[in-house]
């Protein structure tokens, strides 16, 4: 289902819950805004991975879009960049769509948006989707963080869960365009393991991680109040 303007309240907000996702995780969440967090291994370098990511119209769902066509949409990698999408021609001429725009471009390392995607969109909202990229020994460690704040006339504990679903989409969108999510790492298997109660049974088999650099991602990612510290200029 693309997105629509006649979507309203609990109608919409249901239909961004019904989004399939990959390891939900809401980070945390305030009246004043909320920020979740994704990450996921692939088998492809850093190279490879930026190569897709600039290509949304392979990975980035099209049931998140305005059109309800993948094909519409394009990414312009460099700062200031626009994240857009096509509105064909229903005999009114060509229309356009902006979800966000580039903040911050390093090839290979991290790319940076700024943009409150769909239905946010119509609020008076500040989104920034942070999507980092690290090497591993098979391949790359990706990590997407999208923060969100200012008035809306959704309820935080309602939206979070749902958007947090959304960007989970997008994320193994990505993945699979690029062969598909590897088994998670040791930290990420550790990490879940503490957050279950302690009657549960732990894991039969521990499979290998790629523990560095997804550790890196962990500790390089905005945390709460902390903010993600910028490369240095050069």
């Amino acid at each position: 289902m693309a997105f629509s303007g006649y979507f309203a309240g609990a109608a919409l907000i249901a239909a961004l819950t019904l989004a399939p996702a990959a390891a939900a995780k809401v980070v945390d969440q305030s009246e004043a805004g909320f920020t979740v967090a994704h990450t996921a291994q692939v088998a492809a370098t850093p190279a490879d991975v930026w190569k897709m990511l600039r290509m949304p119209q392979n990975w980035w769902s099209k049931e998140h879009s305005w059109s309800g066509d993948g094909a519409n949409f394009w990414l312009d990698s460099q700062a200031g960049g626009c994240f857009c999408e096509k509105l064909p021609d229903t005999g009114s001429g060509v229309g356009s769509v902006q979800h966000a725009r580039v903040l911050f471009s390093k090839p290979g390392q991290m790319l940076r948006l700024s943009g409150a995607f769909g239905p946010l969109q119509g609020e008076a909202l500040n989104g920034t989707l942070t999507i980092q990229i690290k090497p591993t020994p098979t391949g790359s460690a990706l990590r997407f963080d999208y923060v969100v704040g200012g008035y809306m006339r959704f309820k935080v504990a309602d939206i979070a869960p749902a958007v947090d679903k959304v960007i989970g989409e997008q994320l193994l969108g990505l993945a699979n365009a690029l062969g598909g999510a590897l088994p998670p790492s040791r930290e990420e298997k550790a990490a879940a393991a503490a957050e279950k109660p302690a009657t549960e049974a732990p894991p039969a088999k521990e499979e290998p991680g790629l523990d560095a650099a997804v550790a890196d991602l962990v500790e390089d990612a905005p945390q709460g109040d902390a903010p993600q510290a910028e490369p240095e200029a050069r």
